[in-house]
């Protein structure tokens, strides 16, 4: 194998995984041309095509699929190699790859990475967002954010948040004309605000609990919403009532805007876990932003 193989097949890994020459330039700080000349000699070399372009996108041919199956591992493999080499030298540095959902990642994650990555300008993090259950092993995660009752029991989970409710509230003006659900069960008189899963396409169910009673409620409604933000404005409109984080409602709950109903059916629930494969190695890096997210409460 020739000395520049292996720059050019990094090419090819950047090229394949931002789907883009544009966005692989910029991440790898190369022209576009540079990196378009670099994947169209390594077609050559291999003769054999790896993508297939048109005007507008750009997309893997057979052999190219085959071929990042097989090299982006060994890549990571080095990189968590180096990354590991580094640590010894008592300057902790590498990539850490975490997926989780946008609520977590906005109200744990990226509140202690603040000071995290500027004490540790060699660590780099990335944040991949997911409404959905991602396999962490098969997509390549070091770790994943969840609720505790989310994670698979075969996971080490480490508690980063303290427990966590759930509200369902509404706007006055929606309530100007409707009397307050006493119970989960009148919700079927109500306008209710659907959110459609990522993972799977179903309708969540309202979880309620109470005095040792738990109800899933399938609620009716004109509006079908797969992003959690937006429930909040939904509610604010006065479009129904919605089921969604405590912590993104509170605030126009103390203002007034906002009206909750059914707080004694809400109970805390297990808070946000990072959980990992036990056969992980640590690396340095690693092991310091478990220490950091840490739920110390």
């Amino acid at each position: 194998m020739r000395k520049g193989d292996f720059s050019d097949f990094a090419v090819f890994i950047a090229v394949a995984e931002e789907g883009s020459f544009t966005r692989a330039a910029a991440k790898l700080g190369l022209s576009q041309s540079a990196i378009s000349y670099t994947v169209r000699m390594l077609e050559q070399r291999l003769e054999t095509r790896l993508l297939s372009r048109t005007t507008r996108s750009l997309s893997l041919t057979d052999a190219g699929e085959r071929l990042l199956k097989t090299l982006k591992p060994a890549f990571e493999f080095i990189d968590h190699e180096i990354a590991a080499l580094s640590s010894q030298r008592g300057k902790p540095a590498g990539t850490i790859r975490i997926t989780t959902f946008r609520h977590a990642a906005r109200t744990i994650l990226l509140p202690a990475l603040t000071s995290f990555l500027n004490d540790y300008p060699d660590i780099v993090v990335e944040i991949n967002v997911n409404e959905g259950l991602t396999d962490i092993v098969a997509g390549r995660f070091d770790a994943g954010i969840r609720m505790g009752e989310q994670v698979q029991k075969d996971m080490i989970a480490v508690r980063i948040s303290p427990d966590i409710r759930m509200a369902v509230v509404g706007s006055a003006s929606y309530f100007s004309a409707r009397k307050i659900p006493i119970t989960p069960r009148e919700l079927n008189e109500h306008q209710c605000v659907s959110y459609r899963q990522t993972s799977g396409g179903g309708l969540y169910a309202w979880e309620f609990e109470k005095g040792g009673d738990t109800l899933e409620v399938r609620i009716n409604g004109s509006l079908i919403i797969n992003d959690n933000e937006m429930l909040e404005d939904a509610a604010l409109s006065g479009l129904g009532l919605v089921y969604t984080f405590e912590s993104h409602v509170i605030q126009h709950i103390t203002d007034g805007r906002l009206i909750r109903v059914l707080g004694d059916w809400c109970p805390p629930v297990s808070g946000y876990h990072l959980y990992y494969p036990s056969r992980k190695q640590h690396t340095s890096a690693f092991a310091l932003l478990i220490d950091t997210l840490r739920y110390k409460g």
